[in-house]
């Protein structure tokens, strides 16, 4: 509920505030005083686009702010789905600066115009002669019919249902398509792998071949090298640095009686006189070992030419890419075997899944079909209150494919005069008709259901007497559960608010605003009586609004 209005520099309003009761509001005023501002501002609150026109000063910022008590409102998984705070109080605010620029926040948090207006309606609900898309829609219908027959915990695990349902149909669709693809690939992939499994690949193996096959390629040149490398260690008269290593180890160590760095000297040429041995050997047996084999480089250079064949059919570059190739390759053939199995698992859970879920459906339009016939009766009854004594109301049900909310195609009809076939609602109403509709049917919910601040735009219009006695007695039953604020012309309703506000035009300045106040006692006798009686009520007609208000105030005790 509303716990608080601000409005600032908006249309004729300079600055405005008030703090509606929980329950039943009244607003009233004479015609053009801003009443109809006030829903304007409002709607800034609940995303409706702004105009730098609306500015009362075009040099200052509107602000219009509300504060609400969430009550009973199951609205926290909406605010955490926008990662909003969320406590008992959420303040709206809008803020519409002088050069157009528009921003909108949510417990001080900025939110786009969709979100604002998503949890705006959540808030309040403006009910007008207007108010008729909404109530033609087949989805505010079924939620109706719903909360009648307070199916949630059904709603709430056929939902589940459906959420599994439609995740295996999407499973068995993927299968189906990856099934069709794989089959037509499959005889090509086993042809590659085989291809690739005959070719008996090793990791390191391309490596190791190019090497070998460069040492037999260039053998001749690789013997010749290393004959000379031993020549020159050891094999030449006069140039061979091993002999010449021994004769410098033993003059040094034949001056080792003169000092024994020359003995530390003599033993590190020693070290490298063992070391070049060792080489001196090693070049042996490699001069051995290379030898020029036509065979042997004529296999290497066959195996090589298979694997770079492989290389560049597959576009790669390495011989691990060719085995992971090989290993996918490999799993998509045993998918082959696999998938016509996954094909009848899938099928299976689909199956037992749908089973479920159209039990609950059935269940779920038992339910609902089970208060047609109250629906009907109840809602006749409220608008023959309302003076539509021939409405005549049906609900038409047809069976569908499961969709979210169920396998019910469900219609509400209407006839508001005698003999007249019920029609569908938005070939049947007029507006006058379908505000009564829609006002009884908000007070039906009002029993069921947790419902935002109802504000009910001279919805009175065209009625009196008797019938505006039953809708305002009908309004402060929907006020024992609900806050509601009506903007009336009728002094039966403006009597019977707990909280009664009066709406003037204030012309004291150049500039003409827009004013609220809260009426006492003695001042809402004196303005229902200028309702009943004009601007100079006579006697009779303020006797005439205590009594009304007497009345009003017996029925809220």
């Amino acid at each position: 509920m509303i716990k608080s209005l601000k409005i600032k520099n908006y249309a004729l309003i300079k600055d405005l505030e008030m703090q509606p009761h929980a329950g039943f509001n009244t607003i009233t005023g004479e015609t053009g005083a801003g009443k109809s501002i006030m829903l304007g501002a409002i709607g800034l609150l609940l995303g409706n686009r702004a105009d730098t026109k609306a500015l009362f000063n075009s040099e200052e910022k509107c602000i219009v702010e509300a504060i609400f008590d969430l009550g009973l409102q199951q609205l926290k998984p909406l605010f955490e789905l926008h990662e909003l705070d969320y406590a008992g109080e959420c303040i709206l605010r809008r803020e519409i600066s002088p050069a157009g620029k528009s921003r909108a926040f949510i417990n001080d948090t900025p939110v786009t115009l969709d979100v604002m207006k998503e949890i705006g309606s959540q808030l309040v609900d403006i009910h007008s002669q207007s108010d008729t898309l909404l109530l033609g829609s087949s989805g505010f219908q079924l939620q109706l019919i719903d909360a009648m027959a307070n199916t949630r915990n059904l709603i709430d695990e056929y939902r589940l249902l459906y959420k599994d349902y439609k995740k295996a149909e999407n499973n068995l669709e993927t299968l189906q398509f990856q099934a069709t693809e794989i089959k037509k690939e499959a005889d090509y992939h086993h042809f590659l792998l085989d291809e690739l499994q005959k070719a008996a690949l090793a990791a390191d193996e391309q490596e190791l071949l190019e090497e070998e096959l460069r040492l037999i390629e260039n053998a001749g040149e690789i013997k010749s090298r290393l004959e000379e490398s031993i020549q020159n260690l050891q094999e030449s008269e006069d140039l061979s640095i091993i002999p010449q290593l021994q004769a410098i180890r033993r003059n040094l160590e034949s001056l080792t009686h003169f000092s024994s760095g020359f003995g530390e000297l003599a033993a590190r040429v020693e070290s490298c006189w063992i070391e070049l041995r060792d080489v001196c050997d090693e070049l042996h047996n490699e001069f051995i070992r290379v030898e020029f084999d036509p065979e042997r480089a004529e296999s290497l250079q066959d195996r090589l030419g298979l694997i770079y064949k492989l290389q560049q059919k597959h576009g790669v570059q390495t011989v691990s890419e060719l085995l992971a190739i090989q290993a996918d390759l490999a799993l998509k053939v045993e998918r082959v075997l696999n998938v016509d199995e996954e094909l009848i698992q899938a099928e299976k859970e689909l199956e037992r899944i749908k089973r479920d879920l159209y039990k609950t459906a059935q269940t779920l339009s038992t339910q609902r079909k089970s208060i047609f016939d109250e629906l009907s009766d109840k809602l006749g009854n409220h608008l023959k209150e309302l003076g539509m004594p021939h409405a005549v109301i049906q609900v038409a049900a047809n069976t569908t494919q499961p969709g979210p909310y169920g396998i019910d195609d469900l219609r509400i009809l209407f006839s508001a005069n005698r003999g007249i076939k019920p029609e569908e609602l938005k070939n049947a109403a007029s507006g006058g008709e379908f505000s009564r509709l829609m006002f009884a049917i908000k007070y039906i919910l009002a029993e069921k259901t947790a419902m935002p601040t109802i504000i009910f735009d001279e919805i009175d219009t065209g009625i009196s007497g008797e019938i505006a006695l039953r809708m305002v007695k009908m309004m402060a039953g929907i006020a024992r559960y609900h806050q509601v604020i009506s903007i009336t012309h009728l002094p039966q309703i403006a009597a019977w608010g707990q909280n009664h506000f009066f709406v003037y035009k204030d012309d004291s300045n150049k500039t003409s605003v827009s004013r609220i106040r809260k009426l006492s006692d003695d001042d809402r006798a004196m303005e229902i009586a200028k309702m009943i009686g004009g601007d100079q009520p006579s006697s009779s007609a303020l006797d005439s609004a205590r009594e009304l208000l007497a009345s009003g105030k017996k029925i809220r005790e």
